[in-house]
């Protein structure tokens, strides 16, 4: 089994943790979210026009580049925190420019060879699959679509034809980090998009607190939290990793036994 069937083949529904590539001491706030309890990394690479991020990761993106990350540093901290936790899946989440600048070939070498496990590419729809998406599962990386409140019948069954190793529902039609969606709506969505794949089904984009985070696990197979941990990272610079690895074990905990609990 890959290190993503794995996370999510758990007896409890998976925490999905991001923080952003190049935002304060970032090997010690991954370090801190495994020490945490993170069943899966989401590593954000930072862009300078997103469309998706919210406030709070928007900054964390101009952090990242005013301190010159680059898409080698990106690939630098995925080889050595896969070398420091090998069974932790790590995903990549960013946009298309950095993906396909030096070619869908050469991003997926890349991924390859510092054990990425999957990509998040959110500007390139399934129709575009074709510029990124081959490279990606040739190499063995999953390719994670992503499905919104607007994703209708019609639209549902192209994204999930080359969807692969989970389904990243957002929530929200807006961006990340603000206004959550009613655990009905969500229970809805999860189980309609779960009637058309086997993929595990992950539920993010304003995801805060463990209170958030367990009641929509008790829906879902995973529950995604990023803006919440990108904020510690920039309220506390160096003592980031004690702040972000207190609330990922509080989000771990409420996770792990939303189930148990319903």
């Amino acid at each position: 089994m890959t290190r993503l069937a794995n996370a999510f083949g758990k007896p409890h529904p998976a925490l999905i943790c991001f923080v952003t590539a190049g935002d304060g001491d970032t090997a010690s706030v991954l370090d801190a979210l495994v020490e945490g309890g993170a069943d899966v990394i989401e590593l954000g690479m930072p862009f300078t026009d997103p469309m998706a991020d919210g406030p709070a990761i928007q900054l964390a993106n101009l952090r990242a580049l005013g301190k010159g990350t680059k898409t080698a540093d990106v690939f630098k901290l995925a080889t050595d925190f896969r070398a420091r936790h090998p069974e932790v899946p790590l995903v990549l989440m960013g946009y298309a420019n950095p993906m396909i600048r030096r070619g869908a070939d050469w991003f997926a070498d890349q991924c390859q060879k510092a054990g990425v496990d999957g990509v998040i590419c959110v500007d390139t729809p399934p129709e575009e699959d074709a510029e990124l998406g081959p490279a990606l599962r040739g190499a063995g990386v999953a390719t994670i679509r992503l499905a919104t409140p607007t994703t209708d019948a019609a639209r549902l069954p192209q994204v999930l034809e080359t969807a692969t190793g989970f389904l990243y529902y957002v929530s929200v039609a807006g961006i990340t980090g603000l206004q959550q969606a009613a655990t009905d709506s969500i229970e809805q969505a999860v189980a309609r998009l779960k009637a058309g794949t086997d993929l595990p089904v992950a539920v993010g984009f304003g995801v805060r607190t463990p209170e958030q985070a367990g009641a929509i696990a008790r829906v879902a197979d995973g529950v995604v939290v990023g803006s919440a941990l990108v904020e510690l990272v920039g309220k506390h610079g160096a003592d980031a990793p004690a702040h972000v690895r207190e609330l990922t074990a509080a989000l771990a905990h409420a996770v792990h036994i939303a189930k148990e609990t319903a």
